[in-house]
């Protein structure tokens, strides 16, 4: 994998959701994604067309003390929700942001069954819960 960008993203507050994200082809990006603070669930879901584990979604801790480093292929959508209060992710790219690709899933889609980490209450961007469900 060729790393064209890497980005940092900071979260303060436990129980942060971010995603479900991916890029549409001809900007569509491979991910390596590291938690260097703190620690996060991260959920990679199969979207290719012609995979026989489309819509599967595949869930991992990563964290500062484990530090376990996830392998997002191009093809799958990718979030996580924080698990402690001030952590850190870091993202290297295959193919740098291009705004008008940029294309996610609803973090609560009930085709996926993503089973979160229990949450009495999330913080999700407008943006994320303006997501569509993969029946649109």
């Amino acid at each position: 994998m060729r790393i064209v960008q890497s980005s940092t993203i900071h979260s303060p507050a436990p129980n942060t959701l971010r995603g479900l994200h991916y890029q549409r082809e001809p900007h569509a990006e491979t991910k390596l994604v590291r938690c260097t603070r703190g620690a996060i669930f991260l959920v990679m879901v199969d979207l290719r067309p012609d995979s026989v584990t489309r819509n599967d979604w595949l869930g991992a801790e990563l964290s500062a003390e484990n530090g376990r480093l996830a392998y997002v292929p191009t093809g799958f959508a990718q979030g996580y929700q924080t698990l402690d209060g001030d952590s850190e992710v870091h993202y290297s790219m295959s193919h740098p942001y291009v705004p008008e690709s940029a294309r996610g899933v609803r973090w609560d889609d009930p085709a996926l069954g993503i089973e979160w980490p229990p949450a009495t209450h999330r913080m999700i961007s407008g943006r994320d819960r303006a997501w569509p469900y993969l029946g649109g």
